[in-house]
């Protein structure tokens, strides 16, 4: 696993802000993302974000990172799912297990997993991926 660049977390702010409940755009946005359709979860995770002024709202950016990197590995484009992922450490680390119901840990064990694979496929065998690694977000809409 590579570590991107760091930057400052208010870590209080964090654990505070992922005992609140998850709004009904990200509600929207895991369920796209649980049926695969990366490209309009981005788009409703993006929304969600958006309207969200906490700093909860990572935890949006944060999957949505991750539905991005999908959605390029689904293109072929490897370049992109590599960059896609390296943003994406910088959103899910410093999340906990557990944020506004959403099962962080898991998400993260995937996409890391995920990384890692398509990096030894490389550029040229990419489009080899199998898809059925990918696993659904685990949530409760109010924890």
């Amino acid at each position: 696993m590579t570590q991107t660049e760091t930057y400052s977390v208010d870590q209080a702010a964090i654990l505070q802000a992922c005992r609140q409940e998850l709004s009904p755009l990200a509600i929207t946005g895991l369920e796209e993302f649980n049926r695969r359709e990366f490209f309009q979860a981005h788009e409703t995770l993006e929304a969600a974000w958006k309207e969200d002024s906490s700093p909860g709202r990572e935890l949006y950016r944060a999957i949505l990172q991750v539905a991005v990197a999908y959605l390029q590995i689904e293109r072929g484009n490897y370049r992109g799912a590599v960059k896609m992922f390296q943003r994406a450490h910088r959103w899910l680390d410093p999340l906990p297990d557990v944020c506004r119901g959403v099962e962080i840990a898991g998400l993260r064990a995937t996409a890391y997993q995920i990384q890692q694979v398509i990096q030894k496929l490389g550029p040229k065998r990419i489009k080899e991926f199998d898809f059925s690694l990918i696993r659904p977000i685990q949530y409760q809409a109010h924890p």
